[in-house]
């Protein structure tokens, strides 16, 4: 994603109040920009393809994604996107906190998951670590991921195979806990002691060795197959 200039935001929300609080959130926001607001995910998705169509880009590079719509729910129009343009990062904004639509979410490709009544200070910090590449997801999420992780490894094997290839360092395992607990990279520097870039080091091998593509699906399959 680029860097050098305003990340260009969709809101895809169904209330009205809500979505006119973010829309002016969003448009005092450094670093962004409000591209457009919508109250139905199958119409933001009919304007991705025209765009694809027609310019071949699309035009928006963050979008902001409730779960509950009309006519086509946000994870599956989490999934459409996503598969339509990758480089679009879907922000989850919900007040679904249990950890099955959490991963639901972040498995339909998600690149953070956001609850609604986070204050506008910590909404600003989650989204603006996305320009660091880092993963918006609120404190509550992190902790349910987190629970979820400690029951399903106390339950029994795994559910489902592992990858083929497991071979992870013991530092990429403590990146990989980091990650599924919430924390930015930059949090991960200073929990591992550890340099940014190193970090982002072992993320890039994390992709390989999981064959993922970003940080949610690399945090979805460590859930799945619990493999910390």
């Amino acid at each position: 994603m680029m860097h050098s200039k305003e990340r260009r935001v969709a809101i895809v929300e169904d209330n009205t109040r809500f979505r006119a609080t973010m829309e002016t959130f969003v448009r005092e926001l450094p670093g962004f920009v409000l591209a457009k607001s919508y109250g139905r995910a199958d119409v933001a998705l009919q304007d991705l393809e025209r765009a694809l169509s027609c310019e071949g880009v699309p035009p928006w590079d963050l979008v902001l994604m409730d779960l509950e719509l009309p006519e086509l729910d946000g994870i599956a129009a989490t999934r459409r996107l996503k598969a339509a343009a990758p480089a679009v990062s879907v922000v989850v904004l919900t007040v679904f906190e249990d950890a099955a639509t959490i991963l639901e979410a972040i498995s339909a490709g998600a690149d953070g998951y956001l609850v609604k009544g986070i204050n506008a200070r910590d909404l600003r910090q989650q989204l603006t670590a996305i320009i660091s590449n880092d993963v918006p997801m609120t404190p509550g999420v992190a902790r349910t991921l987190l629970t979820f992780v400690r029951e399903s490894s106390a339950a029994g094997p795994p559910a489902e195979p592992g990858p083929t290839r497991l071979d992870l360092t013991a530092r990429e395992q403590d990146v990989l806990r980091c990650i599924v607990r919430g924390r930015s990279y930059h949090q991960t520097a200073d929990d591992l002691e550890i340099g940014l870039e190193t970090v982002r080091t072992h993320i890039r091998n994390l992709y390989r060795k999981l064959q993922v593509h970003s940080v949610a699906e690399a945090v979805a399959l460590a859930i799945r197959r619990r493999l910390i």
